[in-house]
C-alpha cells in the first residue's frame, strides 16, 4: 500500500519528492545533491528527449553537452572572485 502523499496545496515540495518516491522514478544518491534515476524515470526521460529533440531539430538548432560536475580548481578560481559578495 502506498504511503500518504502530501496534497500538492499544502507543500508543493514534498508533494513532487513524494510521487517521485511512489512512482520509482528516482532514488537518494550517496553523492550529495545527486539522485539516481530509475529505470520508470530513465524511460520517462528518454520519451521526453525524443520528443525535445525532435521539436529542437525542426527549428534549426543543434545539441550540446556539457558536463555534469565542475572541476574544484574551476570553483576555487570563482571563490576568489566572489569573495565579499556573501
Amino acid at each position: 500500500m502506498a504511503k500518504r502523499i502530501t496534497n500538492r496545496e499544502d507543500d508543493y515540495s514534498q508533494w513532487y519528492l513524494d510521487v517521485i518516491k511512489e512512482a520509482k522514478l528516482a532514488d537518494h544518491s550517496p553523492v550529495r545533491g545527486c539522485m539516481v534515476i530509475r529505470p520508470n524515470g530513465f524511460s520517462l526521460w528518454e520519451n521526453m528527449k525524443g520528443v525535445l529533440d525532435n521539436m529542437f531539430k525542426s527549428t534549426g538548432h543543434e545539441n550540446a553537452y556539457f558536463p555534469l560536475f565542475i572541476p574544484k580548481s574551476f570553483l576555487s578560481k570563482e571563490a576568489q572572485h566572489v569573495e565579499g559578495f556573501a
